[in-house]
């Protein structure tokens, strides 16, 4: 790709050449454009050698790297990084090499950062996308605690907010009081990213049924059509009501493996965006503002965040996108 300073782009090589090839003097069309005669000898001949492919950008990457670092030892780098989990400036030094060194190493690998590995295993995460929207969508729970009424102690101090919880169990006598916890019923397409969210006050199984009626109604209003629904191992989920709610519907139902969390990395990474842009955005004097929130939330989530994997888009885009593209 040019820098933005460059003088000429593909058009403009080829305007030098029309003009060469028209008879005029190399070193009288390199002035008119700014370039120096070497420059204009050096596109006149790439593209007499290649045709117009001459006149595209070719890559800076060297031919050959005579002085790159052996194999052998990047597999050491790897195998430090995947067997003990260390960093650069601990490897470096194992094996002699600088820790600039070893990043480069870590990087063409893959292995740059620990969230790329599984840490049990050390094995690379292999990272998946559906083709279309609707055909996986992940569905999970997030557990958060209740609010007093009133606020907890980020909103007063800590007696007040002690007292606010006594009030709110029904004054029972006790020195740490039980209030509960607010349940968020997520469900995240794979293709897109659009999400949906609910706060419930369980994780049964009628309630989890209950919510995957309504997030399917509400993919179905945005022209997805579900396909598939992967979920954990939660009671709820192994459940026959729940798997009866998804045949129903013609839905096929995949659970995770055991202890790989992983595998339903997409709505986690949803839940972790929840968390810091909604639930622990600021203070909330009660669960119910806390709830009305969630919908700001979520529109902001669906119709303008910016999404790294999605180009700098919001989910809502491809959705369209995908609309247009299979319609």
């Amino acid at each position: 790709m040019s820098h933005r300073n460059a003088r000429l782009t593909v058009h403009g090589r080829r305007i030098l050449v029309e003009r060469v090839l028209a008879g005029r003097p190399v070193a009288h069309v390199a002035a008119e454009m700014g370039i120096s005669r070497p420059t204009a000898h050096k596109w006149v001949r790439r593209w007499r050698i290649e045709g117009e492919a001459g006149l595209h950008d070719r890559s800076s990457r060297p031919a050959r790297t005579p002085h790159r670092t052996p194999a052998a030892t990047e597999s050491a780098v790897c195998r430090l990084r995947a067997e003990r989990k260390l960093g650069p400036a601990r490897i470096g030094p194992i094996l002699g090499l600088p820790a600039s060194t070893v990043h480069r190493i870590l990087v063409r690998h893959g292995l740059n950062r620990l969230a790329f590995l599984d840490r049990p295993t050390g094995r690379i995460i292999r990272r998946y996308e559906r083709a279309r929207p609707g055909e996986l969508v992940y569905v999970d729970i997030k557990k958060l605690g209740n609010i007093p009424d009133g606020g907890g102690h980020k909103v007063m101090d800590r007696r007040t907010a002690m007292d606010n919880k006594l009030a709110t169990t029904d004054e029972r006598k006790s020195s740490k009081p039980v209030i509960g916890y607010a349940y968020v019923h997520s469900a995240v397409d794979d293709h897109s990213r659009l999400a949906y969210s609910e706060v419930l006050t369980d994780e049964r199984k009628e309630t989890a049924a209950g919510f995957w009626q309504r997030a399917n109604a509400f993919f179905a209003r945005h022209g997805i059509s579900v396909e598939r629904v992967l979920t954990d191992n939660g009671s709820c989920y192994k459940s026959k009501l729940f798997t009866q709610a998804l045949a129903a519907a013609g839905i096929t139902h995949k659970k995770t493996r055991p202890y790989r969390p992983q595998t339903n990395g997409k709505v986690e990474r949803f839940h972790r965006t929840l968390l810091d842009d909604w639930a622990y955005l600021r203070p909330y004097t009660s669960n119910g503002e806390r709830t009305a929130a969630l919908a700001v939330f979520l529109h902001t989530y669906n119709h303008h965040r910016c999404h790294t994997a999605l180009g700098g888009h919001p989910p809502i885009s491809r959705v369209n996108n995908a609309a247009g593209q299979y319609t």
